[in-house]
């Protein structure tokens, strides 16, 4: 079992940080395996995968490079996965391209030995040349700038909403209930051990380290750590986690019959997504419904105490109050 000692000042110290290159890497995860987690990932696949494999197929060197770079034995190759900057996202997608500067300049020989590790032996002939790092950040260029930046507002929207929902939680319930369930494998254990996976490593200790939590929307997650210093210290760690609940798959929040038949089909669907904080125009975009039903349907929630909202950054997000949850849940089966 692979865990972590995460003392009281490491927790402190971490933050969630929003990373447009990580969304670009997951998204890229996605386009390769071509395995869809639900129905609606299932339609964004047949939109943007023929594409993704006319990229490829003009590219037969970086189509050999992807997936040993995204590890066929589940071991990413390191330098594809830097730590984010703890500062997030910059304005006009300019730390994107810092953070995946970090990747182009990667020296041939380290990521040589990064595609050794996870390729599990010797490279293949073609992948032995130069400029291997450069391949796979113009790859990552190209589905940030065909695919992920022009959906990028909504994006960023449903990484703000998972990190509103989990701060919530764990000013509420603490640590354990906010890392428990970012990962199937990630859990609590006590005694300042964070279980990251169910794989034989020896523990690590992140005393006197930062600790980032990083949600992206695929449903795809990693562990990024710095390289170690001179003195051997690393000094940076960061947990890519899924975002969650009907916020990643909208087509799970269809509302119980009872519920509908109380407070309306379109005023119940919109309780029944605020499971997780959401803005106006995300509940637009997941229900169908336009701009003024939103709104009026959020404006007799809140004034019925079923909803609370607040403001994260430049969006207004809702979410259920005790009292919504209670008449949700009273409609589960």
């Amino acid at each position: 079992m692979g865990w972590w000692e995460v003392n009281a000042d490491t927790l402190a110290n971490s933050r969630f940080v929003v990373s447009p290159l990580c969304e670009t890497t997951a998204t890229l995860m996605v386009l390769e395996r071509n395995a869809p987690a639900h129905p609606a990932e299932r339609r964004w696949l047949d939109s943007h995968g023929p594409a993704y494999r006319e990229r490829l197929a003009a590219d037969p060197v970086t189509a050999l490079l992807v997936p040993v770079a995204l590890g066929r034995h589940r071991w990413i190759a390191d330098f594809l996965t830097p730590v984010p900057s703890r500062e997030g996202e910059a304005p006009g997608g300019a730390e994107f391209h810092g953070e995946l500067a970090r990747i182009r300049e990667t020296p041939a020989g380290t990521a040589r030995a990064d595609l050794e590790i996870s390729h599990r032996g010797p490279l293949p002939g073609p992948l032995l040349g130069p400029g291997l790092p450069e391949r796979i950040a113009d790859l990552l260029e190209w589905v940030w700038r065909e695919i992920v930046a022009p959906d990028w507002p909504r994006r960023r929207r449903v990484i703000e909403a998972d990190v509103i929902a989990r701060t919530g939680r764990l000013s509420r319930t603490g640590w354990a209930a906010a890392l428990d369930d970012i990962h199937p494998e990630m859990r609590w254990l006590g005694g300042n051990r964070l279980r990251i996976n169910n794989r034989d490593f020896p523990p690590r200790h992140l005393t006197g380290s930062e600790l980032l939590l990083v949600p992206v929307t695929p449903r795809k997650g990693w562990i990024s750590i710095d390289r170690p210093d001179s003195h051997g210290a690393v000094h940076r760690n960061a947990v890519v986690y899924p975002c969650s609940g009907t916020l990643a798959e909208p087509e799970r929040a269809a509302a119980p019959e009872a519920l509908a038949r109380l407070l309306g089909a379109g005023r119940a669907s919109v309780l029944v997504l605020l499971d997780s904080p959401m803005s106006t125009t995300h509940l637009v975009a997941v229900t169908g419904q336009g701009l003024g039903s939103v709104g009026r349907h959020l404006k007799v929630l809140l004034e019925a105490g079923l909803v609370g909202r607040r403001r994260a950054g430049r969006s207004v997000l809702y979410d259920r109050s005790v009292l919504g949850d209670a008449l949700v849940r009273a409609q589960e089966p």
